[in-house]
């Protein structure tokens, strides 16, 4: 029967453990100086060796060799231990044996003496997982065992342990496996097994791994188990179901241009694919991390594993995209991928977070709030343009001859000019009541009821008045619809007459600055003039 790979290259001796020298030097010293712990606690990620150390250390205690280099892996007692068959070393799954009943049992036989070793080795995977009624019952052993046991605790999780366990076991943190270290330990064995693997894919294969041995062996497992001598770095992404470096720089080049659109057809052709959707987002992630290393790493290759093409291209990407979006997008992304974990439907939590970074008015970095003032002012300036422009024109038009003023009523004159309004109504009320009716049937109506007033009415007009060119260009949209709900109201049949309210006169000497103030003022909100 076949072996899985992290199984059959399990390390039998501490020279074999890769990562961890600092356990290494202070067990190695334990042994040869014969001043062992009766307690451990060995912490650490998944995959980073804390059980077969637990296994190597058993074997050192117990080795039968001569020297001072244990455990040798040859004698009897070391082979034994390696094949699962001391009856001194006792491996338990605090998992599946958690209860206090269990831990009952243990202390029982604690009392015997090594049957054949020299040191009854108990090895308690997960202790974590231990109730609180069993960490108890277990307390007093482990504080004073008898001399011929030893207990070694592993756990992923040490903050769920009680203080008490915790200050009676030596403490032995296990770090992560440094991708150097693990593309080497795997270049070793597929040279052992007759496999030819690229250093691109043993790269690939080791940043998908994140620092664990097990993970590590287990997707070279995937990718040597077709059959194939050769192995290449397009064979592993089609295993992880992930894609390529340029993938993720298009996909990024969209979502910072603000097209929304090709960024979600790109997300298609590639689910479309059979790409798996969170390694997807983690590997995009991993994209803007490496764009973040651009900004202050000069020399990229001691950070980032990729071929020199793709770089360049990251470098060149990272000198365009500021730092605001990428922070954004590390977050955003991030979020999206732990509720992925849970959802049903993470495919469309991707599409929604490619929406965002890709949409001004959902996008929460400096540059889109930037964007979207800056849209604000062209708007306002636009409008002021616009009247300053009508004043000048007017400004500009010929005087009409006498005889033209005996048959015309006056231009020019204010008093002949001014609407002959029907005081009687109260006009802001009167707008009101249009714009309870307005708003139920559009509730974009409230755009022209905030940047428009009703100032009055005449005979068959009623005047509007707005200093938004976009509200009047709004209002003027829906006039027929503004007329019907003044007749439902009035009872007459009066024509709209919207007007822009600024003239050139009253802001031909105020300065950019101020014209903000005011129109901010006007509208609630804070405009800044960037120069």
């Amino acid at each position: 029967m076949y072996t899985a790979l992290y199984r059959s290259e399990r390390p039998e001796t501490f020279d074999e453990l890769i990562g961890q020298n600092h356990i290494v030097k202070i067990l190695k010293n334990q042994i040869q100086a014969g001043k062992t712990s009766h307690a451990y606690l060995f912490c650490g990620t998944r995959g980073t060796g804390k059980t077969s150390t637990a296994r190597i250390l058993a074997k050192g205690v117990n080795c039968l060799a001569e020297n001072q280099n244990k455990p040798c892996g040859i004698c009897e007692n070391c082979i034994s231990i390696q094949k699962g068959i001391f009856m001194d070393v006792i491996e338990i799954d605090a998992a599946s044996n958690n209860g206090v009943e269990n831990v009952r049992e243990l202390r029982e036989s604690v009392k015997y003496p090594p049957s054949v070793g020299r040191c009854k080795v108990y090895i308690i995977d997960e202790v974590h997982m231990l109730s609180t009624g069993a960490f108890n019952a277990l307390l007093k052993t482990l504080e004073e065992p008898p001399d011929h046991v030893m207990f070694i605790l592993a756990t992923t999780e040490s903050q769920k342990l009680p203080a008490t366990i915790l200050s009676r076991c030596l403490r032995l943190d296990f770090h992560r496996i440094p991708e150097k270290d693990l593309i080497g330990s795997m270049a070793k064995i597929c040279r052992e097994i007759g496999v030819s693997v690229e250093e691109k894919a043993l790269a690939l294969i080791a940043a998908n791994a994140d620092g664990s041995v097990r993970d590590g062996l287990s997707i070279l497992d995937q990718c040597t188990s077709s059959g194939s001598k050769i192995v290449t770095r397009d064979d592993v992404i089609d295993i992880l179901g992930t894609a390529g470096e340029e993938v993720f720089i298009e996909m990024t080049q969209l979502v910072t241009e603000y097209k929304t659109a090709e960024a979600l057809v790109l997300i298609d052709q590639i689910m479309s694919g059979g790409k798996d959707v969170k390694q997807f987002i983690k590997d995009w992630i991993f994209h803007l991390r490496n764009l973040m290393m651009s900004k202050y790493v000069k020399n990229l290759d001691d950070v980032i594993n990729m071929s020199c093409e793709n770089i360049e291209r990251v470098r060149q990407q990272g000198i365009d995209i500021p730092m605001a979006f990428i922070s954004f997008g590390i977050m955003e992304l991030s979020k999206t991928l732990s509720e992925a974990k849970w959802s049903s439907q993470p495919r469309t939590l991707l599409e929604l977070a490619a929406i965002k970074l890709s949409s001004p008015a959902m996008n929460q970095t400096p540059e889109a709030l930037l964007s979207r003032i800056s849209a604000l002012e062209k708007g306002f300036a636009s409008s002021l343009s616009l009247m300053i422009g009508k004043a000048e024109d007017a400004a500009k038009m010929p005087r009409q001859d006498s005889k033209e003023v005996a048959t015309m009523p006056r231009q020019d004159s204010k008093e002949s000019a001014k609407p002959h309004f029907d005081l009687t109504i109260d006009n802001e009320s009167l707008w009101h009541k249009i714009f309870e009716d307005a708003e139920a049937q559009k509730g974009s109506f409230n755009l022209i009821r905030t940047g428009t007033k009703l100032v009055g009415l005449d005979d068959g007009v009623f005047y509007l008045e707005s200093i938004s060119g976009m509200a009047k260009e709004y209002a003027e949209k829906n006039k027929n619809d503004l007329e019907n709900l003044m007749e439902k109201h009035t009872g007459k049949r009066l024509r709209m007459d919207c007007r822009l309210v600024m003239d050139k006169e009253k802001y031909k000497d105020k300065s950019a600055a101020e014209l903000a103030e005011e129109a901010g003022k006007k509208f609630g909100m804070t405009i800044e003039i960037i120069e």
